[in-house]
């Protein structure tokens, strides 16, 4: 009731919820046009050294968030040229900014996307896309308006999985975004300072409220499925 009742408090539980669900959104809508892309581009062709590109891609599935983090950390830091050409370009580096947290997001639940799309389009007849061709319709048309009408319930299925994945990012985001109120503090990481600053009441809204998202995530998954 206290929480309802104090606009500060309001605000502090709130704002790390929002910012959630931005950097959910903003890194789930890069995830599925390039997951898709590239899972429709493995799914159909058969090169030297796949087998060793597809592991690396899906790498970030295994690897622990401390070193996704710390390769951000090198990648994007400002003694990669990557990193320099960042703070030339937008003044600032990119490191504990709410961008560096959207792309902890990307790397961590592509993954998920990248694999739903893969198996979605493996699961295409083949021949319902050469009927096309054979009609004279050019690549992207079939891409478009056959090949993910067709594999739509696996693209979905990788877009609300990899939404729930970025929503739940900790470790990468606090070492490469940081942890701080307002700007790159989320769900995962505002529960880490409260408990660590016997915040009791408070971890229990940011868990409950985490939770209840990720319940219904996972329950339109399973109602999809079926």
């Amino acid at each position: 009731m206290d929480l309802l009742l104090n606009s500060e408090l309001r605000q502090e539980f709130l704002s790390p919820i929002w910012l959630s669900i931005k950097i959910s959104i903003i890194s789930g809508v890069i995830v599925i046009l390039i997951g898709t892309l590239i899972g429709r581009t493995m799914a159909r062709r058969a090169f030297k050294g796949k087998v060793v590109l597809e592991t690396i891609l899906m790498l970030p599935m295994v690897l622990p968030p401390t070193v996704i983090g710390f390769f951000l950390i090198v990648i994007f830091g400002k003694h990669s040229i990557i990193g320099q050409a960042i703070e030339w370009l937008f003044k600032q580096p990119i490191i504990f900014t709410w961008w560096a947290a959207v792309i902890s997001s990307i790397v961590v639940s592509f993954p998920l996307m990248y694999q739903s799309a893969k198996s979605g389009f493996k699961g295409i007849d083949r021949d319902i896309e050469d009927a096309a061709r054979v009609d004279g319709a050019s690549e992207w048309r079939i891409f478009l308006f056959i090949s993910i009408p067709l594999a739509s319930k696996a693209l979905i299925t990788g877009s609300i999985l990899s939404f729930a994945r970025a929503l739940g990012e900790f470790g990468a985001t606090l070492m490469f975004a940081g942890n701080i109120p307002g700007v790159t503090q989320t769900i995962p990481t505002a529960i880490y300072l409260a408990i660590d600053s016997g915040n009791m009441k408070m971890a229990w809204m940011w868990v409950i409220s985490i939770v209840l998202l990720s319940f219904f995530l996972l329950l339109t998954v399973r109602i999809k499925q079926e």
